[in-house]
């Protein structure tokens, strides 16, 4: 007969939570609900905030609805009943010399009157209700123990946990004061339960003084939870986010040298003069220093060893389409192919038609490829047949460089393209990294190039973004009108339509953005473009008014647009739809209705619709709004129109998870880490991981 295996040991810090003296299974259900499964996660559970509980007041001193801590011996207590005794309640009275204090709880339990026996001595914590008699409702308490100086409840600065259904804070603060004595108290104990806590320890103090000068990870575990002085809080709360921020960095970087040492790159640098430079000299305006600079920084990218993996971003209107016409330009100059995909059908076609006139007399293919158009040539389509014509059939002629450009639709299985050598996605933030992994796959490891109008958080740019090689247009071409903005109520609307009508008649064209295709959200008082585009006509007229929304069929949507930038409608009302992909130079005044409804990006993006010619353009934000955080996002945009500003407020008011959804993030949860505070740790985090790697 076999002998049984024996189990390897789980270490302390993977034991389920009911190691902990106190948690059965009932209590274990709980703490589920917050993601507590084990002795660790427990550990790990931070507090919201603080509460002093050190000063004493004299009972006498109390004030109402002051919260306070007050020391007194039980003169009385007892359970009363009323309604025939279906309702009960505990009542204790306290006195220290001064003046009695009522503690009443509304339920009575058997054990009350044991624990807390007459002659007892106890530390009371909470808020009177009441002067005459003095009195406390449900007051936090803690035993005074002759001999005993150290308290869990009272006495101290006392953590205040999220908690769940049927956990009070003080099961909780009992619970992790015990999971602390047990496993965390001796630092000897604490190095020999936990020493993956101590992975880093002595690598980072010899990396860094600033990371020795932060305590232990056990030391800092013990004081985010029961802290000295609130100044403990804040180091303590360091030394666990750079822990957190370090195995990040380190999973980020692995899966970089992983992916170099496995990928050999595509010769893609182009030789710089057979496209690129007869595509500058045609341009018609000389490229800014920054785009100059940027498009060094992807050759030497694109003829490297590795296949470029680089984030391209850049304000609204700084050039980056540009840019990508010179990337894609390196590798078809290389003999290779190029797919660039865009989020919406407006904005692939808008790409397709400035491609077209770039690269069509280049003698190059450009095809369009979306989820209702299919063409081949290298005009915009104008024709049915023209629309459904198979963007394969070109892909037969091997010898010339073709680039693709499409939406969703160059995700499907039916897409194929040979010889991709570089894929450009642009507006990233609206796709999943799993649908930028899709395309990059259809290629042999062709370089990628990912975009965004939308600035990213430096320290998103880190940790979101950290495997990616990042380059900044940070300079607007020369020539581009001043944008001015306005937050002002709905009551002020008869003097706006006045000044569109104004800017109407000196030539000028309007957008106008209502949050809604139709009143059928339930939320009130919010507008909807179906609904309000008679009126709008007759507030502007008799200037003509054209209508763009997603429930358009594509050709509606096309003759909408095509309408719009040829200046036969003067007005546009539309959704969020127009927020990327729009630019129409003549369009100089952008006025966003129930601006409040949007996100602060969002209206950042749909500002960048406007001022993309010489005139002067003028953004004016409608709201109402008395919520403060939608306020602050306004006055924001009332007060910046630089787009690193505005996203680092985003980051601020949103967080991340809201900012760019948990899902297509792909960030972890931090439990410590502040992605809107902590860019020096993540920073120091970046370079100790790379140190820890060698």
């Amino acid at each position: 007969m076999a002998a049984p295996q024996i189990q390897p040991a789980k270490p302390p810090l993977r034991q389920p939570v009911t190691s902990v003296w106190g948690v059965g299974e009932e209590r274990a259900k709980q703490l589920a609900r917050l993601d507590i499964f084990t002795v660790e996660d427990l550990l790990l559970h931070k507090p919201r905030r603080y509460e002093d509980r050190r000063k004493f007041l004299a009972i006498r001193d109390l004030q109402l609805k002051e919260a306070a801590t007050v020391r007194g011996k039980v003169v009385a207590a007892g359970t009363k009943t009323w309604k025939k005794g279906l309702r009960a309640m505990f009542e204790c009275i306290l006195d220290d010399g001064t003046a009695r204090l009522h503690c009443r709880w509304w339920q009575s339990y058997p054990w009350m009157e044991e624990y807390f026996a007459v002659g007892r001595e106890f530390l009371v914590f909470g808020k009177p209700e009441s002067l005459r008699p003095r009195t406390i409702d449900h007051p936090e308490t803690e035993p005074i123990e002759p001999g005993e100086d150290e308290f869990v409840h009272v006495n101290r600065l006392v953590p205040i946990h999220p908690l769940t259904e049927g956990l009070t804070a003080r099961v909780m603060r009992t619970l992790l004061w015990r999971a602390l004595e047990k496993f965390v108290a001796a630092p000897r104990q604490s190095a020999a339960n936990f020493p993956d806590w101590n992975i880093f320890e002595e690598r980072t103090a010899a990396l860094s003084r600033a990371a020795a000068t932060l305590p232990t990870r056990a030391n800092a575990v013990h004081m985010i939870h029961f802290p000295e002085e609130l100044t403990d809080v804040e180091i303590a709360r360091q030394r666990l986010a750079l822990d957190e921020f370090i195995a990040l960095q380190i999973q980020i970087q692995t899966r970089r040298k992983k992916f170099e040492a496995a990928a050999k790159a595509l010769p893609c640098g182009g030789d710089g003069n057979r496209l690129i430079k007869p595509f500058l000299g045609r341009l018609g305006f000389k490229l800014t220093g920054a785009q100059a600079r940027v498009l060094r920084e992807i050759r030497a990218d694109m003829g490297g060893a590795h296949p470029m993996r680089r984030l391209l971003q850049g304000d609204v209107g700084s050039g980056k389409t540009v840019v990508a016409a010179g990337a894609a330009l390196m590798a078809m100059e290389s003999g290779f192919n190029v797919a660039l995909m865009a989020p919406t059908e407006i904005l692939a076609e808008q790409h397709f038609r400035n491609f077209s006139g770039w690269l069509a007399p280049l003698g190059l293919r450009v095809e369009l490829q979306t989820g209702s158009r299919k063409t081949s040539n290298t005009q915009h389509p104008t024709s049915n047949a023209e629309q459904t014509r198979s963007s394969h059939s070109a892909l037969r002629t091997p010898h010339s460089a073709l680039l693709t450009i499409g939406t969703h639709a160059l995700l499907t299985s039916g897409f194929d393209l040979p010889k991709l050598g570089l894929v450009i996605i642009d507006e990233q933030h609206k796709f999943g990294v799993t649908q930028r992994e899709t395309l990059v796959r259809k290629g042999a490891y062709p370089h990628l190039l990912v975009m965004t109008a939308t600035p990213i958080p430096r320290t998103l740019g880190l940790t979101l973004y950290g495997d990616l090689d990042v380059s900044v247009i940070d300079e607007l071409p020369p020539g581009r009108g001043a944008i001015k903005t306005f937050v002002r109520p709905a009551d002020k609307l008869p003097k706006v339509w006045e000044f569109l009508r104004e800017k109407l008649k000196a030539g000028r064209q309007v957008f106008v953005v209502y949050p809604r295709v139709e009143d059928d959200s339930g939320e009130r008082g919010l507008k909807a473009v179906t609904k309000g585009f008679d009126n709008l006509r007759k507030n502007l007229a008799p200037f003509r008014v054209g209508l763009l929304h997603g429930r358009l069929k594509s050709a509606e949507k096309e003759a909408a647009m095509a309408d719009f930038r040829a200046n036969r409608a003067n007005v546009l009302l539309a959704t969020s739809l127009i927020e990327v992909g729009v630019d129409v130079p003549n369009a100089t005044v952008m006025l966003i209705e129930n601006a409040e409804a949007f996100g602060l990006a969002q209206l950042h993006q749909l500002r960048g619709r406007i001022g993309r010619g010489a005139h002067e353009s003028f953004c004016i934000l409608i709201s109402d709004a008395k919520n403060p955080e939608a306020c602050e996002r306004l006055r924001v945009l009332e007060e910046t129109n630089d787009g690193f500003k505005i996203a680092e407020t985003d980051l601020k008011l949103r967080g991340p998870g809201e900012l760019l959804g948990q899902q297509q993030s792909g960030l972890p949860r931090f439990r410590f880490g502040n992605l809107a505070e902590d860019l020096a740790l993540i920073r120091q985090a970046r370079e100790l991981a790379a140190n820890f790697l060698g």
